[in-house]
């Protein structure tokens, strides 16, 4: 089975700083890439950030993030983390970590992180 662990959200005003974590763990042999989707009530889940586990290949960003969110990875942990700087409100959400295995996407529970003053 797999399991992915999301912790590290919060609340921060605008402008602060943010770095929630997710390890996964189980049935993993196959992963690849891991990354960040965030969901608001009413409104899809959207695509945040996403990062391989192996190889060469490079981060990707939503244009909404791009220059202020930051994804990394240790890979001895199987663990990834969201670096979110400069928060603004509108990226208010649950942030939800995935895992590719193999041919199939896994979901954590979701973190939520609320930016208001």
């Amino acid at each position: 089975q797999v399991q992915l662990a999301e912790s590290g959200g919060g609340l921060v005003q605008p402008g602060g700083s943010l770095r929630p974590s997710c390890a996964a763990s189980g049935s993993i042999f196959r992963l690849y890439a891991m990354g960040w989707g965030r969901q608001t009530p009413g409104e899809p889940r959207d695509l945040v950030a996403t990062i391989p586990i192996t190889g060469g290949g490079s981060t990707d960003y939503a244009d909404s993030v791009k220059g202020r969110f930051t994804i990394s990875r240790d890979n001895t942990k199987n663990t990834v983390y969201l670096q979110m700087s400069s928060l603004k409100p509108e990226d208010t959400a649950v942030y939800y970590c995935y895992a590719k295995i193999g041919f199939m996407t896994y979901w954590g529970q979701g973190t939520q992180v609320t930016v208001s003053s």
